[in-house]
C-alpha cells in the first residue's frame, strides 16, 4: 500500500487523465442530458435506491461528479469501499442515525461522551425518533439493548482530548454498529475502519478543507450501509455543494504535512502549557499519564494538534488580549484558534452533563495552525500573563 502522503495526493483522481484534465474538474451542472428514456428512467431508479453512480447523473441533487470524486478519495484514505458527503458534519450524522436506527427500526442510541457539542445536542433533542443511553467505554456493554441500532464514539474526544480504545470499544459493542468521528484525528492519524468501525465520520469543514473556507462532512463505510446512507440523501437534498467538495477535496493532498506539522507545534505548546503558573491543567494525548489504554501509537499515530487548558478562574482577559489566535469556534484550520466550549460548541449540552464529562466554564480549547511556534507561544504567554498581575490564580515558588 503507498504512503499516506501518496494516497493523499492521487485518491480520486484516477480518472482525471481519461477527461484530458490534470486540476480536478468542478461540475456544477443541475441536470444532465438523458442518453434515452429508458437509461434515463434506470439510471434515476439505481441513484434513488443509493448506487454510487448510474448511466447518467440525471439531477444535480440525486449525485454529482466532483462530489463523488472527493468521496472517493475519503474512502481509500479511510480504508473503506464508499463514502458520502453531505453539505455538513451534522447532515451526515443524522443520515447515519437514521440509516443505521430508524430504517432498521433499531431506535436505541448509545453514546459515549464527551462528544462534539452539536452531536450531543442532536441526540439529546428527540427530532431523530431515537433513545439515548450516554455512558463512558466500560458501561457500553451493559448499556446495549436488543433495539440498540448504533454506538456512537468520538477519539480523541472533543473538547477534552479523551481517548477510546476502538478495538474494546467495537468487542463491546457486540456486534451493534460502531460510528466513529475521527475529525480530531483524521485520516493521517488514526482509522478506525481497521478497528472494526463500521462508519467513519468527519467534519470535512476542519482538517480535510483545512482553509476555513469549506463546509461540508462526510461518513465512510462499507457499501451495503453507503447505499442507505445516499439513499436518504437523495430523498433529503443533503448533497454536498461541487464547490466545496473541491476544495474539500484540493485540501485532502496537503493534509499529512498540514496535520503532521500542526502536530509538531501542538506537542511543543502542551509541554510548555503544562509548566506555566497560569495554568491549572493541560489535555493533550501525548503527555504522560493521558493514555491510560495505550491507544498512541497502536490506533493513534500522532497525538494530533488539538489541545485543551484549563485555568484557574474563569476568565475571558486571556481571550480578550490574543493576537494570533483567533477567538472562534471551528478547528484545523492552517491558523490557530481558541474557543471556550462550555460558552460556545457544548453550550447547548446540559450544565450537568457537560461538568460531568469534564467541560468546566476554566476549559479553553486550541485548535493549533501553521505559524511558528516561537511567536504562537509569545502570544499565549503575553495573554497569560495578565492573570497573574491580577491576582486571578495564585503564585507558586
Amino acid at each position: 500500500m503507498s504512503g499516506i502522503r501518496t494516497r493523499a495526493v492521487h485518491a480520486g483522481r484516477q480518472e482525471l487523465s481519461s477527461l484530458g484534465v490534470h486540476a480536478l474538474p468542478i461540475d456544477l451542472s443541475t441536470t444532465y442530458p438523458l442518453p434515452d428514456a429508458e437509461l434515463g428512467e434506470q439510471a434515476l431508479l439505481e441513484l434513488a435506491a443509493g448506487a454510487p453512480a448510474a448511466a447518467s447523473p440525471v439531477y444535480g441533487r440525486l449525485v454529482n461528479p466532483t462530489v463523488s470524486r472527493f468521496e472517493r478519495a475519503l474512502a481509500e484514505l479511510e480504508g473503506l469501499p464508499d463514502a458520502v458527503a453531505f453539505g455538513s458534519g451534522m447532515a451526515a450524522l443524522v443520515a447515519t442515525v437514521q440509516a443505521a436506527c430508524l430504517v432498521t427500526g433499531r431506535r436505541h442510541v448509545v453514546a459515549l461522551r464527551p462528544l462534539y457539542g452539536g452531536s450531543d445536542h442532536l441526540l439529546s433533542s428527540g427530532i431523530l425518533g431515537v433513545e439515548v443511553t450516554y455512558t463512558d467505554a466500560a458501561g457500553v456493554a451493559a448499556a446495549l439493548r436488543p433495539d440498540t441500532g448504533l454506538v456512537i464514539a468520538e477519539t480523541p474526544a472533543n473538547p477534552t482530548l479523551d481517548l477510546v480504545d476502538l478495538d474494546a470499544l467495537v468487542a463491546a459493542a457486540d456486534g451493534v454498529p460502531v460510528l466513529v468521528d475521527n475529525t480530531f484525528a483524521t485520516p493521517v492519524l488514526q482509522n478506525p475502519a481497521a478497528h472494526g468501525a463500521t462508519y467513519v465520520l468527519h467534519s470535512a469543514t476542519k482538517y480535510l478543507g483545512g482553509h476555513g473556507d469549506a463546509m461540508g462532512g462526510i461518513v465512510a463505510a462499507p457499501a451495503e450501509q453507503a447505499a442507505a446512507i445516499r439513499s436518504l440523501r437523495v430523498a433529503t437534498g443533503a448533497l454536498l455543494h461541487p464547490m466545496s467538495a473541491y476544495l474539500l477535496h484540493r485540501g485532502l493532498a496537503t493534509l499529512p504535512l498540514r496535520v503532521e506539522a500542526a502536530q509538531r507545534t501542538a506537542a511543543e505548546l502542551a509541554a510548555r502549557l503544562t509548566e506555566h503558573p497560569a495554568v491549572a491543567k493541560v489535555h493533550y494525548p501525548g503527555l504522560a499519564g493521558s493514555d491510560p489504554h495505550g491507544v498512541l501509537g497502536r490506533q493513534l499515530r500522532g497525538p494530533g494538534a488539538i489541545l485543551a487548558i484549563e485555568t484557574f478562574e474563569e476568565s475571558d482577559v486571556l481571550l480578550s488580549r490574543l493576537r494570533l489566535f483567533t477567538h472562534a469556534v471551528s478547528l484545523g484550520s492552517v491558523d490557530s484558534l481558541i474557543e471556550r466550549p462550555a460558552a460556545l460548541t457544548h453550550r447547548l449540552v446540559a450544565d450537568e452533563d457537560r461538568l460531568a464529562c469534564g467541560i468546566s466554564p476554566r476549559l479553553l480549547r486550541l485548535s493549533i495552525g501553521l505559524e511558528d511556534v516561537e511567536d504562537l507561544w509569545g502570544d499565549l504567554v503575553e495573554s497569560l500573563e495578565v492573570p497573574i498581575r491580577m491576582n486571578v490564580i495564585p503564585i507558586t515558588s
